[in-house]
C-alpha cells in the first residue's frame, strides 16, 4: 500500500491568468512593462530616500519600507506569472510553499506599514508639538519590527497549515501563483483548519489595521475641521491624500478576495482582483507618493542636478 507521501503531488501546473492563446503575448508584454516600471519606481524611491538627508524622517522611513516591500512581493509573483504566458508553467511543491510564504509575509507586512503611516500622519497633524517624541527613531523601529513580525507569524501559520494538506491527484492550479484559495480547492484533505486560519490571520491583518487607520483619520479629520484657515486645511489634507489613496486601493482589492462566504469561491474572478494588488499596486505606489509630494520632487530634482554637475 502506497504511503501518503508517495501519493502526494510533487509538482503543480500553474494555468496562468488566461488560457486564450491570442492574449498570451500581449499580456506578457503588458505585465513585463508593469514589472519593469514597478522595479524602477520602487528602487528609485528607495535610492532617493537614502541619498537625500532631508528625507530621513519618519514618514519617508515608512515609505522606504513600503517601497522595499512592494519591490519584494512583486518579484515573488510577477516573474513566475510571466513564464505562464510563454510556456507551460510548472512549480514544485517546495517552490509553491516558498512562494506562498513570502507572498503572505510581504502582503501582511504591507498592511502594517500602511497602518504605521496612518499613525505617523495622526501624530504629525494632531500632535505637532510632540511629533519628534511620539515618532522617535525607536518608535519607528519598533513599529516596523512589529509589522515584519506579524508578517512572519501570519505567513508561517498559512504555510504550516498548507504543508499538512495532501494533494492526491489534481495538480493544476487555476491561478498564476500559489495562492491559498486555489490550493485549498485542489486538496483531498479536510481544509476546515486552513479556512479557520485564513479567517483569523486575514481578520487580524485587515481588521486591526483598518480600525487603527479609521480611528487615526477620524481624529485627523476632526482636527482639520477645527483649522480656521482654508490654506491650513488644504495643506493638512494634502499630507494625507497619498496615503488615503494607497490604503483604499490596497485594502479594497485584497480584503474582497478573503472576506467572502467561503475562501474557495470563484478563482477566475479572484485572479482579476489578485492581479490588482500583487502587480498593479506595487507599480502605482511610487507614483502616488512621488507625483503628489513636493519633498520627493525636490529631492529628485536635486539628485538629478548633482549627477549632471558631475558629468
Amino acid at each position: 500500500m502506497a504511503s501518503e507521501n508517495d501519493s502526494s503531488v510533487k509538482e503543480f501546473i500553474l494555468l496562468g491568468l488566461t488560457q486564450q492563446p491570442e492574449l498570451q503575448l500581449p499580456l506578457f508584454f503588458l505585465f513585463f512593462g508593469i514589472y519593469v516600471v514597478s522595479m524602477v519606481g520602487n528602487l528609485g524611491l528607495i535610492v532617493l530616500i537614502i541619498l537625500n538627508p532631508h528625507l530621513h524622517t519618519p514618514m519617508y522611513y515608512f515609505l522606504f519600507n513600503l517601497s522595499f516591500t512592494d519591490l519584494c512581493y512583486s518579484s515573488v509573483i510577477t516573474p513566475k506569472m510571466l513564464v505562464s504566458f510563454v510556456k507551460q508553467n510548472t512549480i514544485s511543491h517546495a517552490e509553491c510553499m516558498t512562494q506562498l510564504f513570502f507572498f503572505a509575509f510581504f502582503v501582511i507586512d504591507e498592511c502594517f506599514i500602511l497602518t504605521a503611516m496612518a499613525y505617523d500622519r495622526y501624530a504629525a497633524i494632531c500632535k505637532p508639538l510632540l511629533y519628534k517624541v511620539t515618532m522617535s527613531h525607536q518608535v519607528c523601529f519598533v513599529l516596523m519590527v512589529g509589522g515584519y513580525t506579524m508578517g512572519f507569524v501570519g505567513a508561517m501559520a498559512h504555510t504550516v497549515c498548507m504543508l499538512r494538506l495532501t494533494f492526491c491527484d489534481g495538480n493544476i492550479i487555476n491561478h498564476y501563483m500559489c495562492d491559498i484559495p486555489p490550493l485549498l480547492e485542489l486538496s483531498c484533505t479536510n481544509t476546515a483548519i486552513n479556512e479557520l486560519v485564513v479567517f483569523i490571520v486575514v481578520g487580524v491583518s485587515v481588521i486591526v489595521p483598518s480600525l487603527t487607520i479609521f480611528i487615526s483619520y477620524t481624529l485627523i479629520l476632526s482636527n482639520i475641521l477645527r483649522i480656521h484657515s482654508t490654506k491650513g486645511r488644504s495643506k493638512a489634507l494634502s499630507t494625507c491624500s497619498s496615503h488615503m489613496i494607497a490604503v483604499s486601493l490596497f485594502f479594497g482589492s485584497s480584503s474582497f478576495i478573503y472576506f467572502k462566504s467561503s475562501p474557495v469561491g470563484s478563482v477566475d474572478q479572484d485572479k482579476i482582483y489578485t492581479v490588482f494588488y500583487t502587480v498593479a499596486i506595487p507599480m502605482m505606489n511610487p507614483f502616488i507618493y512621488s507625483l503628489r509630494n513636493k519633498d520627493v520632487k525636490l529631492a529628485l530634482s536635486k539628485t538629478l542636478k548633482k549627477r549632471c554637475s558631475f558629468k
